[in-house]
């Protein structure tokens, strides 16, 4: 049997953009896709801390120690700036792996959503 587990988790970023003309997805400072072990293009679940909001699109890297978080196309209508994210990405395995597999946990500045 296999299962879906948090594979990747960035907790408490905030949202530094909301471009609603781009094509869609999630910019993500590429130092916090590496550290969470998230890859172009992975789906990701975000989870909008402000106003109750869950969504799922996209990773995109954005520039490394920008701090960037920039929700793009429709849904940057789910967020405003300054509101606080936590962004996950799960795995399919099998329920023995999953066991003790341990996922990649970020927790930025909540400032600058750099890594401390």
């Amino acid at each position: 049997m296999q299962i879906e587990v948090v594979k990747s988790k960035i907790h408490r970023v905030k949202v530094t953009g909301a471009d609603l003309n781009y094509i869609g997805s999630i910019t993500i400072d590429e130092n916090l896709m590496d550290a969470a072990n998230i890859i172009k293009g992975e789906k990701v679940q975000i989870v909008n801390n402000n106003n109750g909001e869950r969504l799922e699109t996209y990773a995109i890297p954005g520039p490394r120690n920008s701090g960037e978080i920039t929700l793009n196309g429709a849904a940057s209508r789910k967020v405003a700036v300054g509101d606080v994210l936590i962004l996950i990405c799960y795995g399919r395995m099998d329920i023995e792996q999953a066991k003790t597999f341990n996922p990649s946990l970020v927790f930025p500045n909540e400032t600058t959503n750099l890594l401390n």
